[in-house]
């Protein structure tokens, strides 16, 4: 795909967005489909050659849509979705097009300082305490993460990291391995996600 071709794939998958958005409220929230569905319907080999991007967009809306759940109908209760409005799809395409990943300043001082000023607008519209910004001189400030689950994994390590510290300092004779051994974090058997199991087919 050169340049003009992705300006009009672009326009068409944009297009395509925006219809879906807007006719969300027509297709059922929950797919009728049976587990395993997919595997009849993809190869089960990589294409030598890529198809047409008109024929993925066509596999999309015949293939995969009638796999989706939709979180963003109006009639979905059950979890909510973030990270996809219409200003974040666009934020996403930049993202994507740039390309750096800020893991530390140098590999991108922008990426870098525009997380960490944006933290501070959101613990400012929160009314944090100036000791929760990067501000202040203490160890304040936070990072952005990509899913509710990718940020209580976050607060897991944390947690553990302080806490191994603070028993640390009450038993220096204690090593971090000893520790973290005895550490336990309690969680609900509800919070377990199933996946189908894969059932192999005839070929």
């Amino acid at each position: 795909m050169d340049s003009e071709s992705f300006r009009v794939c672009g326009k068409t998958v944009i297009d395509y967005i925006a219809d879906y958005v807007d006719n969300i409220r027509d297709r059922p929230v929950l797919s009728s489909v049976k587990p395993g569905y997919l595997y009849e319907l993809v190869p089960p080999e990589a294409p030598v050659k890529g198809e047409d991007w008109k024929t993925v967009l066509d596999d999309v809306e015949n293939i995969i849509m009638p796999g989706i759940t939709h979180w963003n109908s109006p009639q979905f209760h059950a979890f909510f979705p973030t990270g996809n409005s219409y200003p974040a799809i666009v934020g996403d395409m930049l993202c994507n097009a740039i390309g750096s990943i800020g893991f530390s300043w140098i590999t991108s001082p922008a990426c870098t300082e525009l997380e960490v000023q944006v933290m501070n607008w959101f613990g400012k519209i929160l009314d944090l305490p100036k000791e929760f910004l990067n501000e202040s001189e203490g160890p304040g400030g936070g990072v952005l993460q990509g899913s509710a689950s990718e940020a209580t994994f976050v607060c897991l390590l944390a947690a553990k990291d302080r806490t191994t510290k603070r028993i640390k300092a009450l038993d220096p004779s204690m090593t971090d391995g000893e520790i973290k051994a005895k550490l336990v974090a309690y969680t609900s058997g509800k919070f377990l996600r199933e996946t189908p199991p894969v059932r192999k087919l005839d070929r």
